[in-house]
């Protein structure tokens, strides 16, 4: 390496002058993307409400309720059913996602969106039915995938103005009076509610502000030039490794011949 730079004196200056450059092109593109954002973060209640469940007909466990407003989350408890029951939800219309890995402790964040696209395991239906395992059995669902599910989302906009024009558009579209009806079945049809009691939770979405999406320059810039200090430790340590592996090569070799005798005439 020294016999580099004092052949090439230039090198280090290169080395440094190239190492500058990326540094002020990083700091620039955080910079413009910090102070002219085309993207907008809006925040929305995201509060759980209990709905009052009404039987259809006294003794038999189903039940009814209507939800108002921009849901996403729908969670049907029963308690008290035996296991090998059926439970079943259904809408007067509205489609829904269900899924058994909505909610399971073992994926989390699971919210059937993948992407741009729909899990597989993620079933969109006006009715689902779920076999039950265990005496307290929930049922979860989401009515859309459009809203954000832990009430903060973003959106691509030309400025404020329009950004929270499309927030405010984007939850009264999904606004909607929805009628739900839940039962619990076995295979003779409709069971007896008796000692069988379930409460429904929604989540509800309104918009509470939106606000431009920032970067911190002083943080982004330290990610930056610690990201290209890496690089290029990365870039030198391979070779450094090589040039002193086979200098020390090169001298155990010397000195093993150094050592050899020599051979009798």
């Amino acid at each position: 390496m020294r016999k580099s730079l004092s052949r090439n004196p230039n090198m280090l200056r290169t080395m440094i002058g190239i190492g500058m450059v990326l540094i002020l092109v990083l700091g620039y593109a955080v910079y413009s993307n910090t102070v002219d954002s085309e993207y907008y973060g809006y925040s929305t209640t995201n509060e759980p409400i209990i709905l009052q469940m009404e039987e259809e007909v006294e003794g038999e466990a189903k039940w009814q309720t209507t939800s108002d407003g921009a849901l996403t989350w729908i969670n049907v408890t029963v308690y008290g059913v035996s296991v090998g029951n059926t439970i079943r939800v259904e809408t007067s219309g509205v489609e829904w996602y269900h899924s058994l890995l909505l909610g399971a402790p073992d994926a989390d964040n699971f919210n059937c969106g993948e992407w741009s696209e729909v899990s597989e395991s993620c079933v969109l239906a006006r009715a689902h039915e779920v076999q039950v395992e265990n005496d307290n059995m929930t049922v979860r669902g989401l009515v859309t995938l459009e809203l954000p599910i832990d009430g903060l989302g973003y959106l691509q906009s030309e400025d404020s103005d329009s950004a929270e024009a499309e927030a405010l558009s984007l939850i009264a579209d999904s606004q909607d009076t929805v009628s739900w009806k839940v039962s619990v079945l076995d295979d003779d049809g409709i069971v007896s509610s008796q000692g069988i009691n379930l409460t429904m939770e929604v989540v509800t979405h309104e918009i509470v502000s939106v606000s431009e999406f920032k970067l911190d320059p002083i943080q982004e810039s330290v990610y930056s030039f610690a990201t290209l200090v890496g690089c290029f430790s990365l870039l030198l340590a391979l070779p450094l490794m090589v040039y002193y592996s086979a200098m020390y090569k090169a001298k155990r070799d010397e000195r093993i011949r150094a050592e050899a005798p020599e051979p009798e005439q």
